[in-house]
Protein backbone atom coordinates (compact mmCIF):
# COMPACT_ATOMS: atom_id res chain seq x y z
CA UNK A 1 0.00 0.00 0.00
CA UNK A 2 1.42 3.50 -0.52
CA UNK A 3 1.78 6.15 1.58
CA UNK A 4 -0.53 8.38 0.27
CA UNK A 5 -3.10 5.73 0.53
CA UNK A 6 -2.06 5.12 4.28
CA UNK A 7 -2.21 8.56 4.96
CA UNK A 8 -5.77 8.99 3.69
CA UNK A 9 -7.01 5.87 5.68
CA UNK A 10 -5.31 7.12 8.91
CA UNK A 11 -6.50 10.75 8.28
CA UNK A 12 -9.84 11.16 6.71
CA UNK A 13 -11.84 9.98 9.35
CA UNK A 14 -10.00 12.28 11.59
CA UNK A 15 -10.95 15.44 9.94
CA UNK A 16 -13.39 14.35 6.89
CA UNK A 17 -13.33 14.93 3.07
CA UNK A 18 -12.41 17.89 1.78
CA UNK A 19 -16.20 18.52 0.67
CA UNK A 20 -17.66 18.30 4.23
CA UNK A 21 -14.48 20.50 5.56
CA UNK A 22 -16.00 23.34 3.23
CA UNK A 23 -19.71 22.95 4.25
CA UNK A 24 -18.73 23.03 8.06
CA UNK A 25 -16.66 26.47 7.24
CA UNK A 26 -19.31 27.78 5.34
CA UNK A 27 -21.57 26.83 8.41
CA UNK A 28 -19.38 28.45 10.81
CA UNK A 29 -19.38 31.93 8.44
CA UNK A 30 -23.10 31.79 8.40
CA UNK A 31 -23.48 31.27 12.11
CA UNK A 32 -25.07 27.94 12.27
CA UNK A 33 -21.72 26.30 13.55
CA UNK A 34 -19.41 27.23 16.23
CA UNK A 35 -15.58 26.18 15.81
CA UNK A 36 -15.00 24.78 19.47
CA UNK A 37 -10.65 24.92 20.01
CA UNK A 38 -8.34 23.50 22.31
CA UNK A 39 -5.71 25.85 23.45
CA UNK A 40 -2.54 26.01 21.71
CA UNK A 41 0.62 23.93 22.84
CA UNK A 42 1.85 24.78 26.35
CA UNK A 43 3.59 21.68 27.76
CA UNK A 44 2.53 19.52 30.88
CA UNK A 45 -0.67 18.55 31.67
CA UNK A 46 -2.74 20.00 34.30
CA UNK A 47 -1.58 23.44 36.30
CA UNK A 48 0.68 23.62 38.63
CA UNK A 49 -0.28 23.59 42.51
CA UNK A 50 0.70 27.05 42.96
CA UNK A 51 -2.46 27.91 40.26
CA UNK A 52 -3.86 31.67 40.05
CA UNK A 53 -6.53 32.42 37.95
CA UNK A 54 -5.44 35.87 36.38
CA UNK A 55 -1.67 35.01 37.43
CA UNK A 56 -0.09 33.96 33.99
CA UNK A 57 3.37 33.11 35.95
CA UNK A 58 1.53 30.34 38.36
CA UNK A 59 0.09 28.54 35.10
CA UNK A 60 1.45 26.89 32.12
CA UNK A 61 1.41 29.02 29.53
CA UNK A 62 1.99 29.04 25.40
CA UNK A 63 5.93 28.00 24.33
CA UNK A 64 6.79 29.24 21.22
CA UNK A 65 5.14 26.28 18.67
CA UNK A 66 1.67 27.48 20.93
CA UNK A 67 2.48 31.14 19.78
CA UNK A 68 2.56 30.17 16.21
CA UNK A 69 -0.13 27.42 16.37
CA UNK A 70 -2.39 30.60 17.31
CA UNK A 71 -0.98 33.47 14.90
CA UNK A 72 -1.64 30.37 12.61
CA UNK A 73 -5.17 30.25 13.47
CA UNK A 74 -6.25 33.65 12.82
CA UNK A 75 -4.22 33.53 9.32
CA UNK A 76 -6.57 30.06 8.45
CA UNK A 77 -9.64 32.01 10.08
CA UNK A 78 -8.75 34.99 7.68
CA UNK A 79 -8.03 32.34 4.48
CA UNK A 80 -11.64 31.10 5.35
CA UNK A 81 -13.31 35.07 5.43
CA UNK A 82 -13.91 34.89 9.05
CA UNK A 83 -12.25 38.30 10.06
CA UNK A 84 -13.81 39.28 13.07
CA UNK A 85 -15.39 36.50 14.90
CA UNK A 86 -17.32 36.80 18.39
CA UNK A 87 -13.94 35.43 20.26
CA UNK A 88 -15.00 33.28 23.91
CA UNK A 89 -12.28 32.13 26.37
CA UNK A 90 -11.57 30.00 28.98
CA UNK A 91 -9.92 32.32 31.96
CA UNK A 92 -6.71 30.82 31.82
CA UNK A 93 -4.08 32.11 30.12
CA UNK A 94 -2.76 29.76 27.59
CA UNK A 95 -6.45 29.74 26.48
CA UNK A 96 -6.71 33.72 26.05
CA UNK A 97 -3.27 34.28 24.79
CA UNK A 98 -4.56 31.79 22.49
CA UNK A 99 -7.76 33.74 21.39
CA UNK A 100 -5.31 36.88 21.41
CA UNK A 101 -2.71 35.59 19.23
CA UNK A 102 -4.63 34.77 16.76
CA UNK A 103 -5.07 38.61 15.77
CA UNK A 104 -9.07 38.52 15.01
CA UNK A 105 -10.58 40.83 17.98
CA UNK A 106 -11.44 41.59 21.02
CA UNK A 107 -11.17 38.33 23.12
CA UNK A 108 -13.70 37.90 26.24
CA UNK A 109 -12.95 36.02 29.41
CA UNK A 110 -15.77 33.15 29.94
CA UNK A 111 -15.90 31.16 32.45
CA UNK A 112 -18.18 28.35 31.19
CA UNK A 113 -14.92 27.14 29.31
CA UNK A 114 -12.90 27.20 32.08
CA UNK A 115 -10.90 23.68 32.68
CA UNK A 116 -12.58 21.63 35.19
CA UNK A 117 -9.55 19.17 35.20
CA UNK A 118 -8.85 19.53 38.66
CA UNK A 119 -12.42 19.41 39.82
CA UNK A 120 -14.24 16.55 37.63
CA UNK A 121 -16.70 16.15 39.48
CA UNK A 122 -17.89 20.07 38.13
CA UNK A 123 -17.66 18.78 34.64
CA UNK A 124 -21.57 17.34 34.12
CA UNK A 125 -22.98 20.81 35.09
CA UNK A 126 -20.52 23.27 33.81
CA UNK A 127 -20.91 21.70 30.22
CA UNK A 128 -24.43 21.70 30.61
CA UNK A 129 -23.70 25.34 31.37
CA UNK A 130 -21.58 25.90 28.67
CA UNK A 131 -24.34 24.44 26.29
CA UNK A 132 -27.03 26.65 27.51
CA UNK A 133 -25.14 29.63 27.57
CA UNK A 134 -23.83 29.10 23.99
CA UNK A 135 -27.55 28.29 22.69
CA UNK A 136 -28.97 31.51 24.20
CA UNK A 137 -26.52 34.00 22.20
CA UNK A 138 -27.91 35.61 20.02
CA UNK A 139 -26.66 34.83 16.22
CA UNK A 140 -24.78 36.91 13.81
CA UNK A 141 -20.76 36.91 13.26
CA UNK A 142 -18.89 33.30 13.24
CA UNK A 143 -18.41 32.19 16.94
CA UNK A 144 -15.34 31.27 17.89
CA UNK A 145 -14.85 29.33 21.38
CA UNK A 146 -11.14 28.44 22.73
CA UNK A 147 -10.98 25.74 25.93
CA UNK A 148 -9.82 23.04 27.38
CA UNK A 149 -9.30 18.83 26.35
CA UNK A 150 -11.36 17.90 29.58
CA UNK A 151 -14.04 20.60 28.39
CA UNK A 152 -14.34 19.55 24.80
CA UNK A 153 -13.84 15.37 25.48
CA UNK A 154 -16.93 16.05 28.18
CA UNK A 155 -19.01 17.65 25.32
CA UNK A 156 -17.87 15.38 22.31
CA UNK A 157 -16.41 12.40 23.42
CA UNK A 158 -13.73 13.34 21.18
CA UNK A 159 -9.91 13.87 22.82
CA UNK A 160 -8.29 16.79 20.77
CA UNK A 161 -4.55 17.71 20.70
CA UNK A 162 -3.34 20.75 21.06
CA UNK A 163 -4.72 23.40 19.33
CA UNK A 164 -7.14 21.11 17.22
CA UNK A 165 -10.40 22.55 16.33
CA UNK A 166 -13.53 21.12 16.32
CA UNK A 167 -16.60 22.90 13.63
CA UNK A 168 -19.58 21.89 15.66
CA UNK A 169 -23.29 22.61 14.81
CA UNK A 170 -25.41 24.77 16.54
CA UNK A 171 -27.31 24.55 18.75
CA UNK A 172 -25.25 22.39 20.74
CA UNK A 173 -26.28 19.68 21.76
CA UNK A 174 -24.75 17.21 24.65
CA UNK A 175 -22.21 14.69 22.66
CA UNK A 176 -22.08 16.65 19.77
CA UNK A 177 -20.59 15.30 16.66
CA UNK A 178 -18.33 17.59 14.60
CA UNK A 179 -18.71 19.04 11.22
CA UNK A 180 -15.28 19.18 10.68
CA UNK A 181 -12.06 18.30 12.83
CA UNK A 182 -9.13 21.15 12.24
CA UNK A 183 -5.54 20.03 13.41
CA UNK A 184 -3.35 23.34 14.34
CA UNK A 185 -2.25 24.70 11.59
Amino acid sequence: MSRLWLFALVLLPLWGTAAESADAWQALREGRAVLLMRHATAPGTGDPASFRLGQCETQRNLNAQGRTEARRWGELLARQGIERPRLLSSRWCRALDTASGMQRGPVHPFAALDSFFGQPEDGAEQTAELIRLINELPGGAPLVLVSHQVNITALTGIFPASGEGLILSLPLRSRAEPLARIPAP
